[in-house]
């Protein structure tokens, strides 16, 4: 194109001459006409570069134009930018650069309302990809300035907006411009969160208390908000309490020992015994939570952040209540809420307690635990034995249903009476025996057995054994029963007062080696003790543990049932025999032979010594 306007612009230069042949006058043209100022007037800029040249004056008013209307597409750039249309899959940006971006529309999943017109931060990734394409993101936008507005809602301390996505452990995860951000559960707010799904998809107010750069970790608050406004609310109704002044509240917190009451800022406890006047094992049983209730101040610290209040002071005293024609004597019904050891509590009214002590429970003697009686919930019958209205006190009892048995105490058990009772109690001096409920005895350990030696009851019988007994004393006034349980048989001591007899003899042997001899069983009431001197047997030696040998009974004891043997006794009583009967034939052989006097005498000395267990020299007649 060039080329041919430079031949055309020769062509129309051009001088006649003299060859050229003659024809009609043509055309004159301004540069023909006027070659000089053709030339200079001649445009040789557009002539050489093919475009007009601009002046320094046009090119600034241009690059201002382009300054104010155009961004310089810089690469990892946060600008703004404007949704001019959204198509199924991405939202076209216009930054007013040369053109437009093209984003996902996943990356406005967060804002589902995006539409044509609306401001949105976009980043520029790169100026032009390998087709010309300005590339864009939104998200890398979201969270360099998502940074950066959350560092300074920190410094600030400005409130933001953040939306509740899901639940974690601990709490919840909240999305702050598009930064996820941990929400504490004790954060969420100033009472006990007992359902968290209920945040869950929710945009709300909070406060950035803490930042971990390191870790990118943002930490929110919205209790920190509503503490705020409740601080207020709290010194303003800390200023008038008083005592005795009725509020209304709501129940924030259960516990075993009470229940927490909101009171518009200001936390009150009622404890368990002000919240009825009947007893009760759990505060559940009479508040559940977020109820709304009164309550009355009972007391509270001086800087009042410790308040106590009641429940059941809104209502009449039950006591207060309780009938005038309710006497002692009368005969009341009531459910059982409280055991213990010593007896139980019977709720006769709502509010009215009795106790039932553990004695006046049954006719008997012997105390047992209340829990052997009744149980809790059980409905009893019982009367009333006092009744205090002032100091609100009542005694119950229940075996006073019935008759006292010891009434007819002789009729039913005379002395010299048998009898079958129950093992109930031991002592160290005998056993409690029951014969009925009510009746109780005592059967001394001496009473026990009439030939065993006991230490201790429990080594004859246990608890629970069934005895027969005898009455040995009945003492109706003080309400006492002496019972014996070996008078049941006879005295097998009489029998063998004759067959042990002193000087019989009995074949055994040695049960055991004890201190200062042994012990000789002869039958399974008779335990002979033989002193150690009394082992000695014939040939000098003492009798072992399991020999078997004679035994002379030398002493016998019926009273305190004491029995002793000897073995030594046994030879030497045959030796005194022995040398009886020598000394016999001795003096019948004198006799026949008429000896002398002097060898008589001999005879007998002889005789002796050998009885001492001497030795004599042969003695020559004179």
């Amino acid at each position: 194109m060039a080329e041919k306007a430079k031949q055309a612009e020769v062509e129309a230069v051009e001088v006649p001459t003299e060859d050229t042949p003659k024809t009609e006058a043509p055309v004159v043209s301004e540069a023909q006409a006027n070659p000089e100022k053709f030339l200079k007037d001649f445009n040789w800029h557009n002539y050489q570069e093919g475009i007009d040249e601009v002046d320094d004056k046009q090119l600034k008013e241009f690059e201002k134009l382009v300054a104010e209307n155009f961004v310089d597409t810089l690469d990892d750039e946060v600008v703004e930018g404007t949704v001019i249309h959204i198509t199924d899959r991405d939202a076209i940006i216009d930054i007013n650069a040369k053109s437009e971006g093209v984003i996902s529309l996943n990356e406005f999943r967060y804002n589902p309302n995006l539409k044509v017109g609306d401001k949105v931060e976009v980043l520029i990734d790169v100026r032009e990809d390998a087709t010309g394409q300005l590339v864009l993101s939104h998200r890398k936008a979201r969270v360099i300035k998502a940074w950066d507005r959350v560092n300074k809602a920190h410094e600030t301390g400005e409130i933001v907006n953040g939306f509740v996505k899901c639940r974690t452990k601990g709490g919840m995860i909240v999305d702050v411009f598009g930064i996820e951000a941990f929400l504490p559960g004790s954060q969420i707010d100033v009472k006990p969160i007992r359902d968290y799904d209920q945040y869950v998809n929710k945009t709300m107010e909070f406060k950035v208390v803490k930042i971990n750069h390191e870790f990118k970790n943002v930490v929110v608050s919205h209790k920190a908000l509503i503490e705020a406004d409740i601080e207020e609310q709290k010194k303003e109704i800390i200023g008038q309490l008083e005592k005795g002044q009725v509020l209304e509240g709501v129940v924030k917190n259960i516990t075993s020992y009470g229940v927490f009451i909101d009171l518009g800022g200001v936390d009150g406890l009622i404890h368990i015994t002000d919240l009825s006047w009947s007893r009760i094992n759990h505060p559940n049983e009479i508040v559940e939570l977020d109820q709304k209730l009164n309550v009355v101040i009972l007391d509270f610290d001086e800087d009042k952040s410790r308040i106590q209040l009641g429940l059941k002071q809104l209502s009449k005293h039950p006591w207060e209540a309780l009938a005038d024609t309710v006497q002692v004597g009368d005969k009341v019904k009531g459910k059982v809420v409280v055991i213990a050891d010593y007896g139980a509590f019977i709720e006769v009214a709502d509010g009215v307690e009795g106790l039932i002590h553990v004695s006046e429970m049954s006719w008997s003697t012997h105390l047992r635990s209340a829990q052997d009686f009744v149980s809790v919930g059980d409905e009893v019958e019982a009367v009333i034995l006092t009744l205090d209205r002032e100091e609100r006190k009542m005694s119950l009892g229940i075996k006073q249903l019935t008759a006292d048995p010891w009434t007819d105490i002789t009729g039913k058990y005379p002395v010299g009476s048998k009898h079958v009772g129950i093992v109930r109690n031991f002592t160290n001096f005998g056993v409690f025996v029951e014969l009925e409920e009510g009746i109780d005895g005592l059967i001394y350990i001496s009473d026990l057995s009439w030939t065993k030696k006991i230490k201790h009851p429990s080594e004859f019988c246990a608890v629970g054994d069934k005895l027969d007994v005898v009455v040995l004393e009945l003492d109706v006034e003080g309400r006492k029963l002496s019972l014996g349980h070996k008078q049941t048989t006879e005295n097998p001591w009489d029998k063998y007062e004759t067959e042990f007899a002193l000087d019989t003899v009995h074949k055994a042997e040695i049960s055991e080696i004890v201190d200062k001899g042994a012990t000789v069983e002869f039958n399974e009431d008779i335990v002979a003790f033989v002193p150690t001197r009394h082992l000695e047997k014939e040939d000098g030696k003492k009798l072992k543990k399991g020999e078997e040998a004679e035994f002379k009974i030398i002493e016998f004891n019926k009273e305190f049932k004491r029995v002793v043997a000897s073995h030594t006794a046994i030879f030497k009583a045959e030796e005194a025999a022995n040398v009886k009967a020598a000394v016999k034939k001795a003096a019948a052989t004198a006799a026949e032979a008429k000896p002398t006097l002097g060898d008589a005498n001999d005879q007998l000395q002889a005789l002796k010594d050998k009885m001492d267990g001497k030795t004599t020299k042969s003695k020559t007649k004179k």
